[in-house]
């Protein structure tokens, strides 16, 4: 099955640009510069083995451009240069002019024995009425504006030339904002650099050339650091909680970071112009002052003109009117020599970047956590309205979070050493890999950063962008060099470099023209199983929550497969799941890869879905949907061990049981159980399993007083490693795989420990309005797992778990007494004994009363006090009797309005607290 990706328009670019030409061969006397690329658009034509890009081209406008990094290029290569001419033509192909400037004559004379028209010129000017525009980039007149306009209108420009000569005359000048070529070309994301090319003879690549080598900053910024940090000594985010940025272009740098090496401050150069993000808006005030007017300067770059300050952001305005600048509360205009604003907005995106591409400044500022804590399935390096706006600039904001407060700044050489920069430690890494060169332990301390940083700018999805695809093929190398740790529970994942191909892993597959390549180094073991084709599954749904459904399919790691949708559930909110294990994991050591399910939205009648690491298939129903009838056809797939009650006769279970999917499923009346197959291989009758589930549901709902009909089934899914805990509540319930036997063998059920299930089960029946936590989270939960026992599995409590004896109750009471009854302590074990006294005096069906009670109530306190006063009010209504002093007893802050409420009823005097005085 084919999983190739169609030529970008990159692609098909570069193969008009080169077409015809095997080699091209730069041993000489000329000695070309190291071009930099960065943005969408630019992409590298000729590169040699060190990674350094010696020929490029790129888009402007409605412009092409290509620049070479020697003028003698211009006429080395004349089929190169008639390959560029066409190219940059365009759709221009009835106009065959050609205007070519005096210092590159020579062009003009190899272009009389082409179609094209050359005429030599002094200058470029505005009525050349010409195609392409032919200079060296030492030629480059005034500020070269004409030039870049003439670029957006949709001319082509061939600029040829060198910067490491100027930059040598130029010991102090910014090569990046001054050398005469960077006028023009810069506006497209090419930057000649004062830094010598290695010249070699270089072969003509089928596609656009990659190396890790190449995967690197273009800069040191130094200077542009000690002029950023000139009196700076914290910087101030008390207002807020900034996001973290992610600073992953060639010319973009962390400003300031926090000791992990998570960058809240960041700049970067963009064309002519510069860019710099704070991470919260709030810190764009008198606390940042030292550091935002160097920024504001920065960013003007000397020509002292008008600071625009969007109207929503106050504290700014006033703080850079006070400071002497120019400033205007305003929204976007091309006549500003600064915009400040917020990431909140993408108004305006491409003329922002056109503005700062043609020298412009840009402060922007603004966090993204809480747009991705409310935008839950959407990913914020592609749908944040600030990223449209940054992501190209090579800064992008995440949804990680930083501590709010006060951050030393840097001395700017040290930040320069020591500052995490993702281009630098990847480059550092692959040579690592690649070549075995050996890293500091500082860099060895970041590579589990590294490997998380991978993955988000992996989510940027930015296939058509050159610099993206050079780190998808970096990482392609490194993992084909290196393979992927074949994580299991026998062989845990440790290092911190095992760490990051880890998590490497998965995206890349995902980014990776070729996955079907790349899957052998990545899954070492991924033995053939039997297969069903056509596989047609009947929907049959209504839904509160949103629910995973059942398909009895699984996909091996790597496998992909169609699945033919009904038009009723596309574009409806409906997804796919691969996998069902859905915990995210940050452990030190792993025992699985962090992510190991996939999701794909379902948003066309045929969709195309897999998961590196495989995984049951499931289709995921919306919230409040109610669905009856409608089948989706599962092109191939392997059959899982899938059992349903009611549905799933003896005899097929006979046959199904051996399906050769490594999980299997159970699904009863309210519950659904997913283990490793393993478990039901030797089940022979589920349906006495399902008989004892049944019952312990039953259980569940009369305890909570709502309807023996769940309106979602529970869920328990087995894994080798989970997030926390020996177990954790949530759709679904996680455990470890190695316990997974206890939940589906009927004698085990009945006799041995079946606390912890319940005891998650009860979890996910706790409510807020009856929750004091932390006191009782680890509490409340427990009356579950004492009632399903006592009621449904015969077993007292005081048998039922080691805590719950007749002598660890009371011990605990007493040293929750002699300790002065203080609330800090009344928690988990402790916490539950107030409701065990509760129940032995009362009854079960006391407790069912009350959480009757609470559903229907609206309107009930938030805050821990007033929500204990309201139950102690509430039992004490529910059993007819003042319990106000029983709860006294235990520490409860029962205020005199609850204690007048319930002076009519008769107080419960002989309480077990009372023999304590």
């Amino acid at each position: 099955m084919s999983t190739q990706r169609t030529p970008s328009h990159h692609e098909q670019a570069y193969a008009s640009l080169t077409r015809g030409l095997k080699e091209l061969d730069i041993r000489g006397s000329s000695v070309p510069c190291n071009l930099v690329l960065i943005g969408d658009d630019a992409f590298p034509l000729a590169m040699n083995t060190q990674g350094q890009v010696l020929m490029a081209a790129s888009l402007y406008g409605s412009g092409r451009i290509v620049v070479l990094g020697h003028e003698s290029y211009l006429t080395t290569f004349p089929a190169l240069v008639e390959n560029a001419l066409i190219w940059l033509r365009g759709d221009k192909s009835d106009n065959l002019s050609v205007a070519v400037h005096q210092r590159a004559k020579a062009v003009a004379d190899n272009l009389s024995r082409s179609s094209f028209q050359a005429t030599v010129v002094g200058k470029f000017h505005d009525n050349l009425g010409v195609g392409v525009y032919v200079t060296d980039a030492y030629s480059v007149e005034a500020d070269g504006r004409d030039l870049v306009a003439y670029l957006k209108a949709g001319g082509g420009l061939l600029i040829a030339g060198q910067a490491w000569h100027w930059a040598h005359e130029h010991p102090k000048e910014n090569t990046l904002l001054y050398f005469p070529g960077n006028k023009a070309s810069s506006v497209a994301g090419i930057y000649f650099s004062e830094h010598c090319g290695e010249v070699e003879w270089l072969p003509v690549y089928p596609q656009i050339p990659a190396s890790w080598q190449s995967v690197a900053i273009g800069k040191d910024f130094e200077d542009d650091l000690q002029f950023l940090l000139q009196g700076v000594s914290e910087f101030h985010f008390k207002g807020g909680i900034p996001s973290e940025v992610l600073v992953h272009g060639p010319l973009a740098f962390p400003i300031g970071s926090n000791e992990w090496g998570q960058a809240f401050l960041a700049g970067a150069y963009y064309g002519r112009g510069r860019v710099i993000v704070v991470t919260h808006e709030g810190a764009l005030g008198h606390q940042m002052a030292p550091f935002l007017t160097n920024a504001i300067c920065w960013l003007d770059e000397g020509r002292n003109g008008v600071v625009g300050v969007v109207p929503s952001l106050g504290h700014p305005f006033n703080l850079l009117s006070n400071l002497g600048l120019r400033c205007e509360k305003t929204n976007f205009r091309k006549d500003l020599n600064v915009f400040v604003c917020t990431a909140y907005s993408d108004d305006h995106a491409q003329e922002i970047q056109e503005f700062v591409a043609e020298g412009g400044g840009l402060l922007i500022g603004g966090h993204a956590w809480y747009w991705a804590q409310t935008h839950h399935g959407q990913n914020p390096l592609t749908d944040f309205a600030g990223n449209h706006i940054l992501n190209k600039m090579g800064l992008s904001l995440l949804g990680e979070t930083l501590a709010s407060g006060s951050y030393k700044a840097p001395v700017h050489s040290q930040a320069v050493k020591d500052n995490y920069h993702f281009r630098h430690l990847l480059h550092r890494f692959a040579g690592h890999v690649v070549k075995g060169e050996a890293l500091t332990k500082n860099e060895e301390s970041l590579l589990k950063k590294l490997g998380s940083d991978c993955a988000n700018y992996l989510h940027m999805k930015a296939h058509d962008c050159c610099s993206y695809t050079q780190v998808v093929s970096t990482l392609t190398d490194i993992l084909k060099k290196s393979g992927m740790p074949q994580v299991c529970e026998s062989c845990p994942v440790r290092t911190p470099e095992d760490h990051l191909l880890l998590s490497v892993g998965s995206e890349v597959y995902k980014a990776c023209p070729d996955p079907d390549a790349l899957l052998p180094y990545l899954i070492k073991n991924n033995p053939v199983m039997p297969v069903v084709y056509n596989y047609r599954i009947k929907i049959n749904v209504k839904t509160g929550a949103e629910e995973w459904l059942c398909t009895g399919l699984y996909l091996a790691p790597g496998m992909r497969t169609y699945m033919a949708m009904p038009a009723a559930i596309v574009n409806k909110g409906w997804k796919v799941q691969i996998g069902c294990q859905t915990d995210y994991l940050k452990h030190d050591e792993l025992k699985r890869a962090p992510c190991v399910h996939e999701h794909f939205p379902v948003t066309s009648e045929m969709m195309q879905v897999w998961n590196l690491w495989g995984g049951l298939i499931y289709l995921v129903a919306p919230p409040n949907t109610q669905l009856e009838g409608p089948e989706v056809i599962v092109q191939i797939a392997i059959p899982a061990p899938y059992y349903k009650s009611g549905v799933t006769t003896a005899a097929d279970w006979s046959l199904l049981r051996t399906a050769p999917a490594p999980w299997a499923e159970l699904e009863f009346d309210n519950i659904i159980i997913t283990v490793p197959s393993n478990v039901v291989r030797g089940l022979e009758r589920p349906n006495e399993v399902a008989a004892v589930w049944d019952d312990i549901m039953r259980g569940v709902a009369d305890l909570a007083a709502i309807p023996h009909k769940f309106p979602r089934k529970e869920r328990f899914v087995a894994d080798v490693q989970i997030s926390y805990g020996w177990m954790h509540a949530g759709y679904p319930i996680m455990m470890y795989s190695s316990v997974a036997d206890s939940l589906v063998n009927p004698e085990k059920i009945r006799h041995a420990d079946m606390w912890g299930p319940i005891h998650e089960l009860g979890h996910n029946q706790q409510r807020g309005c009856w929750e004091f936590p932390p006191h009782t989270t680890e509490c409340t939960c427990n009356l579950w797992s004492v009632y399903v026992h006592e009621e449904v599995l015969g077993i007292n409590r005081a048998k039922a778990h080691p805590n719950m004896t007749t002598n660890a109750r009371k011990s605990r009471t007493e040293e929750y007494v002699k300790g002065g009854r203080c609330l800090d302590k009344w928690s988990v074990w402790v916490a539950l004994e107030t409701y065990m006294q509760l129940q032995e005096r009362f009854g079960w069906d006391a407790f069912k009363k009350v959480f009757a009670a609470y559903h229907k109530m609206t309107n009930t306190p938030s805050d821990n006090p007033g929500k204990m006063n309201l139950y102690a009010q509430t039992f004490s209504e529910t059993v007819g009797m003042n319990l106000t002093g029983f709860f006294k007893a235990w520490g409860w802050p029962i205020d005199a309005a609850t204690q007048k409420k319930l002076s009519s009823l008769p107080a419960w005097t002989d309480h077990p607290m009372v023999q304590y005085g």
